[in-house]
């Protein structure tokens, strides 16, 4: 079975070669099932190794083999984590695709293929990324996927705001790329290898780590966050998610952050857990510390947006950050719960995307203020939105939900509250949109317009444009079929029981560790506090509807708002803050050594 795992990558990029070459000659009906069919097929492949991933498949890519146990060769790993990840990619691809159907104008100069040839390379990038078994080539599937993402973000050049956010993601995750080059550099210097497991053993047998071993780890970490979109590396996604086609926000928020925080846990796990990578205790402290800065930063500058893009990017930075600090445990249950939450994020935050897509598309707005009651003849779109918020929230029995009480339970003690208040607090946001854009609850906005003098950049959604060449005047079924079979899985992922204990087992079986397996199952205190935090949501909502001065952000929160300036300057400066700020929560690292 092993030497199928080049096919998850082969697969796609053979299909976008085909529908470039012949995207002109088929109408568009044929392109987009031909991608569909594709995407579908790499999604069954991934799902067949992945039952056959226990031992972990290992593929020497062209047949370099070791040769005096160093590695000369592209090694790919087939264990649970890495197929399931690319399970996951594809089967958003296709829901992406799917939703893509009717959603978009005809392409310019009748190339059929262009949009759906790029997605399957942006699924060829992101498989390649969580199968690969080697550092550097990581790094090339890293690149792979991040220059089709700003294709995909900026599709739209006919619009300036669409090239300038996919400027400011190029620009920035550019510069986290070299980051990650530069990182992977010093540890092939010290190593003389490139290979996961054989850069973790070289660096244990050298004893503990030293400045050149620190400086790779950051480097390496610095350009996988950036990815993730943690504080304070995130400026790029709001500005991107506020630009992109509703498609592929689907796929920005839900798996390709979620590959960022994938890396970091495969590359501290497989090479820096040892004794001669970094301590435990300075790995969670740098973690923790990163976590718990995102989580706050992104529920509150979720709760303050109306533009209802940007409020969905920052609801997946406060998500990112309860990710990071779930493995920040270090621990198999935290492990397994993250990996539980981030399946159960994935279908709940591409339906909320694609339900705004249709907001879209159907009145020519995302502002809150702007759509307020006019949503009320989409009722079912109304109903796809809470239940995404309710998921959000972590009501039982979601995926979700059942993620967040296992590693809310791992973290333990101030750190579960802030799990509770981050996702109360962005379902809250979710939750008043619906009230007010669906149901029309709450005072009329005086007006529509922006925010006054303390307005940032491009907050209130204003001036958008329909990606259909005019507005619907009614949505296509496709459009509400996928985000509703997406949450429907965001459910199943947390009501069968032998999904949770599937995850568990995977990843047991992934971890350097060994084969420690936990049992993933629901809690009367995960019960309770998914509960919690799903009648604070409400609660919040309520509030909020009937109080819209509370939009308004305090004084204290206007600083914060402003760094989110559109500038690119800005957001490179404060990727070197970043580095500079790991490189300081690291440093004790070899102060003890």
């Amino acid at each position: 079975m092993h030497h199928l795992l080049p096919l998850l990558v082969a697969v796609p990029l053979l299909g976008a070669a085909l529908l470039a070459a012949g995207g002109r000659l088929v109408p568009r009906s044929v392109a987009e099932s031909v991608a569909c069919a594709v995407a579908a097929g790499t999604a069954a492949l991934a799902v067949l190794l992945l039952t056959h991933s226990s031992p972990p498949l290992t593929e020497w890519v062209g047949g370099w083999e070791p040769v005096e146990g160093h590695s000369v060769g592209i090694a790919l790993t087939g264990d649970g984590p890495g197929l399931g990840t690319a399970a996951l990619v594809s089967v958003l691809t296709l829901a992406a695709l799917a939703y893509s159907w009717r959603s978009f104008d005809e392409p310019p100069h009748g190339h059929t293929g262009a949009f759906p040839a790029l997605v399957l390379v942006f699924q060829a990038g992101m498989c390649g990324f969580a199968i690969a078994g080697d550092l550097f080539n990581a790094f090339v599937w890293f690149e792979l996927m991040s220059v089709v993402a700003y294709a995909l973000t900026g599709h739209r050049v006919e619009e300036a705001r669409a090239v300038q956010g996919a400027l400011a993601f190029a620009v920035v995750n550019s510069l986290g790329a070299y980051a990650l080059l530069m990182g992977i550099g010093l540890l092939y210097a010290r190593t003389g290898e490139l290979a996961l497991a054989e850069i973790g053993g070289a660096l244990d047998a050298q004893g503990p780590p030293d400045a050149l071993v620190l400086a790779g780890f950051v480097l390496v970490l610095t350009g996988l966050l950036v990815k993730a979109a943690a504080v304070p590396f995130q400026f790029w996604l709001p500005d991107a998610h506020a630009v992109a086609p509703t498609p592929v926000c689907m796929l920005l928020s839900g798996v390709m952050v979620e590959l960022g925080v994938f890396g970091v846990w495969r590359v501290y796990d497989t090479v820096f857990s040892g004794p001669g990578g970094l301590p435990a205790a300075d790995a969670e402290r740098v973690l923790t510390v990163l976590g718990a800065t995102t989580a706050v930063l992104g529920a509150v500058m979720c709760w303050h947006q109306r533009h209802i893009k940007r409020l969905l990017a920052y609801s997946t930075i406060a998500h990112t950050g309860l990710f990071l600090l779930g493995i920040g445990t270090l621990t198999p249950e935290g492990d397994d719960g993250v990996a539980l939450y981030v399946v159960g994020h994935a279908g709940v935050k591409a339906a909320l995307f694609a339900c705004a897509g249709i907001l879209l598309d159907r009145y020519g707005s995302v502002d809150e203020h702007v759509l307020h009651g006019r949503a009320r003849p989409l009722r079912g779109v109304g109903v796809l939105v809470v239940v995404g918020a309710l998921g959000l929230a972590g009501l039982p029995p979601f995926g979700t939900a059942l993620g967040k009480s296992v590693a809310e339970e791992a973290v333990g003690g101030p750190l579960t509250v802030l799990y509770v208040l981050a996702s109360a607090v962005t379902a809250a946001a979710v939750l008043r949109v619906a009230a007010r854009v669906f149901l029309g609850l709450g005072p009329a906005p005086e007006e529509a317009g922006g925010e006054g003098a303390a307005d940032t950049y491009e907050t209130t959604g204003t001036g958008e444009e329909p990606e259909t060449r005019q507005r619907l005047g009614r949505v296509p079924d496709t459009m509400t079929v996928v985000p509703a079979l997406l949450l429907a899985g965001a459910l199943a992922a947390g009501a069968v029981p032998a999904f949770g204990d599937a995850v568990a087992r995977a990843m047991s079986e992934a971890t350097a560790a060994g084969l420690v397996h936990t049992s993933v199952h629901w809690t009367p205190l995960g019960v309770g506090l998914g509960l919690l935090s799903t009648v604070l949501a409400v609660a919040l909502a309520a509030v909020a509807v009937e109080r819209p001065g509370l939009l308004v952000a305090p004084d204290w929160a206007l600083p914060l708002r402003r760094l989110q300036s559109g500038h690119i300057g800005d957001y490179v400066a404060w990727l070197l803050v970043g580095t500079t700020v790991l490189g300081a929560l690291a440093l004790p690292a070899i102060l003890s050594a």
